[in-house]
């Protein structure tokens, strides 16, 4: 009986080492951090339905006003695969008599059947534009006074929106369409100027961003394959790419960037480089657009942020 004692404690003792020890090999894993989105005072509208997808949504928020207000109208950033209307900090614009509209989109990974997929996103933010007018009305908007706003995917919509001649339907029988998505104003944080490979290239060597836009997973396994995909996808790039649209009857546009630009060099981050701002003020001025650039150590501009730009530039 003792020698069966004396087993079971040192095969207890045996287990008992060599668990923490297993442990140590296979750490657990770490949560995802969660998203912080910023506190906003309550919604007027929350998630009104402008189109029959399930991210076709939107929020709004009226400031108070006696008259009909300016409008911020926010589209959110994560390159069309991610990201979510309640990224916006509303209080800003509210104070100073300015409503806001935050939508959702369908998310490129939610339209592989659209061509070219980058369609679905910028088509829904036209049509949540255009709903927003037909609501002004109602919700005490000036519906001349919208400005657009976004980061990244979200600032690339807004310039599409700002450059894209009025998609506006006047014979349709429906009045959503036959409203109007051309902007007051659009003032973006870190945008893609361009969808042009070629151009994204030969302005930052090392650009890595964009194929998904217009080609399947499959057909885009590296940036070469979108330069190489670039001729047969020409058409799409004129109608999608912002720099493409820029023409004489456009909306001043502000586009701010992180860092300092250097055309033609690597950067570290060339998805959101402030060469893509360069290029378009350059392209801008050519064509008589006011595009005011600003970067750390850029001298000659007013407004230091994008809410600073909106807040003067819709209540001027």
């Amino acid at each position: 009986m003792k020698l069966i004692l004396s087993l079971l404690l040192l095969t207890n003792l045996a287990f008992a080492a060599e668990t923490p020890a297993k442990k140590a090999e296979a750490p657990a894993k770490k949560a995802p951090a969660k998203k912080v989105y910023p506190q906003n005072p309550p919604k007027t509208v929350a998630d009104f339905k402008y189109g029959p997808f399930e991210r076709n949504v939107l929020d709004f928020w009226q400031a108070k006003s006696d008259k009909p207000t300016p409008l911020l109208f926010y589209i959110h950033g994560g390159g069309w695969m991610g990201g979510d209307k309640a990224g916006i900090a509303v209080e800003p614009f509210l104070k100073e008599g300015i409503s806001v509209v935050s939508i959702n989109y369908r998310y490129i990974s939610q339209a592989q059947d659209v061509v070219p997929p980058v369609k679905a996103p910028l088509h829904d933010a036209a049509l949540a534009l255009q709903t927003v007018r037909s609501k002004a009305a109602e919700w005490n908007i000036d519906k001349t006074r919208i400005g657009a706003s976004g980061g990244s995917a979200g600032a690339c919509s807004s310039l599409w929106l700002a450059f894209h001649p009025d998609m506006a339907d006047p014979k349709s029988s429906d009045p959503i369409a036959r409203e109007s998505t051309r902007l007051w104003t659009a003032a973006v944080n870190g945008p893609q100027t361009t969808l042009d490979p070629k151009q994204m290239r030969e302005w930052t060597p090392n650009s890595k961003y964009g194929g998904h836009a217009f080609l399947k997973k499959e057909d885009y396994p590296n940036f070469d394959a979108f330069i190489a995909a670039r001729e047969k996808i020409l058409p799409w790039i004129a109608e999608y790419s912002p720099y493409a649209l820029v023409s004489s009857d456009d909306p001043p546009v502000y586009c701010s960037f992180g860092a300092p630009p250097a055309i033609g060099q690597e950067q570290k981050d060339p998805t959101h480089t402030a060469n893509f701002g360069v290029k378009l003020q350059e392209h801008c001025k050519a064509n008589g657009v006011a595009c005011e650039l600003f970067y750390p150590g850029v001298t000659d501009v007013k407004a230091k942020s994008t809410t600073e730009y909106l807040i003067a530039k819709l209540k001027e």
